[in-house]
């Protein structure tokens, strides 16, 4: 095929239609029939060549032209691209390093294997521009609600058609079971957008809690003007979910405008995830207040709240205990997911034995160390006292209130808790030094006898072992993993000691070791004073 006057105005035509199809700007196609004409020219005149088209945006004429470029004597590689100056006076007058030569060859004649090449150059370059264009158009679409048509199912996964794109509905990003046929209609959440080599750039859900979020956006007109505002959403896709909502205004009640009358606006978003139960929960600042909210429609006799921890022991009525936990577990795993929280749940008679048995073991931890009878050990737990050294060092007036009690006795209680702690930091002392602990870490301020003793279990044994240690390898935290709360134990965790406490620790330890500079820690006072005046 050669690119004569008989089909130069074709070129442009099928520029345009191409175009047109594909939704893209025609100078890019004409681009990619430039760069397969260039390449088809290369094959015949020579690969070490540089060919290049230029085809007229209004005639069609494509014009072919050898480029040479001019190069320093000792750096020329391709005698066909390049040469010297000296060479180039021949065609040039005054050439100069950087200048180009350009002279017009004779157009090619393509053959079979030529035309296909450059077919499959031209289809490149316009996928290439076709996924540019749907990538930039859909980008900033992310976080929102669309609809399409099923094109088809590839292995489980849905193939949407998007209107200007083609979106992927992943098997385990459906409801259930849902199952589509071609020509279906499909509302989805964009949960994600990005550039793809192949295949689909725009990823849908129908299982993401956001999902549920702007479905009930799109029914309440109050969430989509700010009144009220969805704090937290917790799903068990196809089966279950919790939604814990706020009104900005004392006016309107949120739980009530978001079921709508008669139910009409949560219904309409049952409807659309396959009579997933939705439970509407009213947001509350005050955590055990909110997780009361949450665990509905169980009630709740108490709850405990360790904050630090981000757990919460629940008492439930015998008779409340499967309704609070649900079906497998999932009104509790729902309302955990909601808060945030690590959820115990326990029956009245669960609480009471587990009372009981703290009782029993702080009375039995009060008479074998302070050698006191069991009526006495037993109104010191009823004061309070939980643990050796509250008693060891509170305040004598704390003592002398307990009934019995005087100066000489509470004072008797308090050396004998001291002389027992004692002993009990020199046999822990003693034994992380038969494991190889070094005397920086037993004298780092901070550190008990005891944590030095779990530290050395562990393996940490010198100061440079403990400067390595992750704050939450010290003090415990959680993870999540396959959307579960998971527990890390801390190596100081039985310590009490606080994530705040432990980053502090640590970052001492690297200072003392030269590790960081502590003047890098300490705040510019300068900055901050200029900000404070800018804020003014």
């Amino acid at each position: 095929m050669a690119i004569t006057s008989a089909n130069q105005l074709e070129l442009l035509q099928t520029a345009e239609a191409v175009a047109r199809e594909k939704m893209i700007d025609p100078g890019l196609v004409v681009e990619a029939m430039e760069e397969s004409l260039s390449r088809a020219a290369k094959s015949r005149y020579g690969a070490e060549m540089d060919i290049r088209v230029s085809i007229d945006r209004k005639t069609g004429r494509a014009t072919f032209t050898r480029v040479r470029t001019v190069v320093e004597d000792d750096a020329v590689e391709n005698y066909q691209a390049e040469f010297t100056v000296e060479q180039a006076k021949q065609y040039m007058t005054d050439p100069q390093i950087g200048d180009e030569f350009r002279e017009e060859v004779p157009p090619v004649e393509m053959g079979r294997i030529a035309a296909q090449s450059a077919k499959q150059v031209i289809l490149q370059k316009v996928r290439e521009a076709e996924r540019d264009r749907q990538f930039e158009e859909f980008k900033d679409r992310a976080g929102t609600i669309i609809n399409g048509l099923v094109k088809r199912e590839e292995y489980g996964n849905v193939i949407v058609d998007v209107g200007r794109g083609e979106a992927i509905l992943r098997r385990n990003e459906k409801i259930g079971r849902e199952a589509y046929r071609p020509g279906d209609r499909i509302r989805c959440y964009i949960k994600d957008v990005r550039r793809e080599q192949r295949g689909p750039q725009i990823f849908l859900s129908r299982t993401a809690p956001e999902f549920m979020a702007e479905l009930f956006k799109m029914e309440v007109p109050e969430i989509y003007d700010g009144i009220i505002e969805i704090k937290a959403v917790a799903r068990d896709p196809g089966s279950r979910a919790k939604i814990a909502v706020i009104s900005y205004d004392n006016s309107i009640d949120p739980v009530g405008a978001c079921v709508g009358m008669r139910g009409s606006r949560v219904q309409a978003v049952v409807n659309e995830l396959q009579g997933e139960k939705i439970d509407i929960i009213p947001w509350n600042d005050d955590q055990p207040t909110f997780l009361v909210n949450a665990l509905q429609p169980a009630e709740v006799t108490k709850v405990v709240l360790d904050e630090e921890a981000g757990k919460i022991d629940v008492v439930v009525p015998e008779e409340q205990l499967s309704l609070a936990i649900g079906r497998r577990g999932q009104n509790v795993r729902l309302a955990s997911q909601l808060t945030g929280l690590d959820i115990d749940i326990m029956t009245e008679a669960e609480d009471s034995e587990r009372r009981q048995k703290e009782f029993e073991e702080r009375t039995g931890l009060f008479m074998e160390n302070l050698d006191l009878d069991e009526f006495f050990a037993q109104l010191l737990v009823s004061e309070g006292f939980t643990n050796l050294e509250e008693v060891a060092y509170v305040e004598l007036d704390e003592l002398l209130v307990i009934d019995g009690v005087d100066e000489g006795t509470a004072q008797e209680l308090q050396a004998r808790a001291r002389d027992i702690l004692e002993a009990k930091a020199k046999a822990a002392l003693d034994r992380a030094r038969e494991l190889g602990v070094e005397d920086s870490l037993v004298e780092f301020e901070g550190l008990t006898p005891q944590m030095v003793l779990a530290l050395a279990e562990d393996g940490v044994k010198t100061l440079e072992d403990f400067a390595t240690c992750a704050d939450w390898e010290l003090a415990g935290g959680w993870t999540i993993q396959d959307g579960e709360r998971v527990k890390d134990d801390g190596l100081l965790e039985p310590f009490d000691v606080s994530l705040e406490e432990a980053q502090d620790m640590v970052m001492t330890a690297r200072v003392l070791l030269g590790w960081v500079d502590p003047t890098e820690l300490e705040p510019d006072t300068d900055e901050d004073a200029a900000e404070e005046e800018s804020e003014a």
